[in-house]
């Protein structure tokens, strides 16, 4: 089970520090990123203007620089697991939580997603906006879906077109294949 923080961003107290650093993955470089609360962003293909890109809205919104740390305390049990994701060693992250980048009826339906769509298992968009309360918001979903600032680990790859189309993804759609391959609801990819 995921943990929670208020995700509210920087205190009174000054900006948040946030730490984060580049890990090669399966499905390419992911950025992964964190503060004092918890795991704040992932990022996929964080090759240089992606992750310049990603870096420019945690500076924005935290207010102050992001701090490359690849040998961090905050990061090393996220990179731990995904590692073990990616091994097939873990279905749940169990990681702490930073919501800061996230809110209103995006972060309501990300943290339905995150607790109520377990590993190997998928929902459609319309289906997930039923269980928010809003049974017409599908497209509402899938907008929620695109701006998931931590993919994986609240697992927007889950949610599939209600025809059995595997619908948009941040990373991509063959990304979205592999990740479903590897959480055993679609065959594994011959080559």
């Amino acid at each position: 089970m995921n943990s929670y923080g208020t995700g509210e961003g920087p205190s009174a107290a000054g900006p948040a520090t946030v730490e984060w650093a580049v890990v090669d993955s399966p499905v390419g470089p992911l950025l992964l990123a964190a503060t004092a609360t918890g795991l704040v962003n992932v990022a996929f293909h964080a090759r240089p203007a992606v992750r310049d890109t990603a870096l420019d809205r945690l500076r924005a919104r935290f207010g102050a620089e992001p701090v490359e740390a690849p040998a961090s305390a905050r990061l090393a049990e996220p990179i731990r697991a995904f590692a073990a994701y990616f091994a097939g060693d873990r279905q749940e992250f169990g990681l702490a939580l930073d919501w800061s980048l996230t809110g209103g009826f995006h972060r309501e339906v990300l943290r339905e997603l995150a607790t109520g769509v377990p590993y190997g298992t998928v929902v459609g968009y319309g289906e997930l906006a039923a269980r928010v309360g809003r049974p017409e918001g599908a497209q509402a979903v899938g907008a929620a879906m695109g701006a998931n600032p931590l993919p994986v680990v609240v697992p927007c790859h889950r949610v599939v077109e209600s025809d059995g189309g595997l619908g948009g993804f941040g990373g991509g759609t063959e990304t979205k294949r592999l990740l479903l391959a590897l959480e055993g609801v679609l065959p594994q990819p011959l080559f």
